[in-house]
């Protein structure tokens, strides 16, 4: 065997480490992210795989002949601005690893299927403020013109750096042939939270995705003096930003389960010494029923309204990125219940390329336990015994999907 999931990992610990703190800044479509998928594509070499990288950006290495029917398994690179190190490499380092298995037993060469390893870019969003584009766009989640029209933090649009990196943005969007040949897609990730904990299992299976979107709210005031404007006087977009974001947690905790987060914000101009013309923040709402979700956005966005109304501020809302609850393929999961019987099945409130793609094609997920329940931030974790055993189950899951 060439090398584990642990070693793989081990690879890798060092690149993009926050120079600022703990955690990981690997955003996508940057050298860094670039740097992970040269590392990819290396290790995929060095084992015999043809590697290509789509108009997408996804990087597909074959460890057979391309064919329709295939058997796909990957993740992603990027992480989320100060994330774990598991988020997205261990389900990467573990494709790589169950190639290994099946190659070391016999069962590769066995296999009746085609069998692909894919790794998908930005999936976390983090960069553009679309989470899973490069699965959105090739499944058409996404209208080419609108992503591409998509600008980071520094102003420059996913077009111009989708160029910088080597692709064509006049290539990119759906892509139904390449689709049309995945006959199953079974995605290894970190658990995102406590449901591996207690049951006493290192793998569990996916059984859905809860329902999640992402709206950005705009607050619009009258920038001004910060030393002589009278408070009587003023329009504060982050006064009445910041008092909408401090009732979130009221009004979704009024709709059972449901969850709503601002982690982020944006404050225009910046000056320490003026008061704002502009405030935004990203509001993140999730639940299982979706009529649930636009229920806590309605109520969000209405109390958003009497505040900025009564700040004398502008205030609108705008829809970024949403995805239904979404469960995995029934038939697809079951087979993988059949060779892993102890897997509990969970749900999971976090997103992935998986959710995307199972409109398209027949896709499953394996989740491993994580023992602090604790991702997007460093304290995520996975023990080495448990990465290995994620590594092991997905190897028998391919293994049959592949009649091997």
């Amino acid at each position: 065997m060439s090398a584990d999931v642990v070693s793989l990992l081990g690879q890798i610990r060092e690149v993009g480490r926050d120079p600022r703190g703990p955690g990981y800044q690997r955003p996508g479509f940057s050298p860094i992210e670039r740097e992970l998928r040269e590392w990819f594509e290396a290790e995929a070499a060095a084992r015999g795989l043809d590697v290509e990288v789509d108009a997408n950006g996804i990087t597909w290495a074959w460890a057979t002949q391309p064919g329709p029917n295939a058997v796909v398994t990957g993740s992603h690179l990027d992480s989320v601005p100060g994330g774990g190190q598991f988020d997205g490499p261990l389900g990467v380092a573990s494709a790589l690893d169950a190639l290994d298995r099946l190659r070391a037993d016999g069962r590769l060469e066995r296999a009746a299927r085609p069998l692909a390893l894919a790794v998908f870019p930005e999936e976390e969003g983090s960069r553009f403020g679309v989470a899973c584009l490069g699965s959105r766009l090739i499944a058409g989640a996404i209208a080419p013109e609108r992503a591409l029209g998509l600008a980071d933090a520094e102003g420059d649009t996913f077009a111009e750096v989708a160029a910088a990196y080597g692709l064509d943005p006049h290539r990119m969007g759906p892509d139904p042939e390449r689709l049309a040949g995945i006959g199953s897609f079974i995605e290894l990730h970190v658990e995102q939270g406590v449901g591996l904990i207690e049951t006493g299992q290192p793998v569990a299976l996916g059984a859905s995705i809860i329902g999640h979107g992402r709206w950005r709210l705009r607050f619009t005031g009258q920038g001004n003096h910060a030393g002589t404007t009278p408070m009587a006087h003023r329009a504060d977009p982050v006064a009445a930003g910041s008092a909408v974001i401090g009732e979130i947690p009221r009004l979704a905790a009024g709709f059972d389960r449901a969850v709503a987060t601002v982690g982020r914000t944006s404050i225009h101009p910046g000056g320490t010494n003026v008061i704002a013309s502009a405030m935004d923040c990203w509001l993140d709402i999730r639940h299982a029923d979706d009529a649930v979700v636009a229920q806590v956005l309605q109520a969000i966005v209405d109390r958003a309204r009497d505040i900025a109304g009564a700040a004398g501020v502008g205030f609108e809302a705008s829809r970024e990125s949403y995805s239904p609850t979404t469960v995995f393929d029934a038939e697809l999961t079951d087979r993988m219940a059949a060779r892993l019987p102890q897997a509990p099945r969970l749900p999971t409130g976090a997103g992935h390329d998986a959710g995307i793609l199972a409109a398209h094609v027949p896709s499953a997920m394996l989740f491993v336990r994580n023992p602090t329940g604790v991702s997007h931030a460093p304290e995520e974790a996975c023990e080495d015994a448990d990465a290995r055993a994620g590594a092991a189950a997905l190897a028998d899951v391919l293994a049959a999907e592949l009649g091997a």
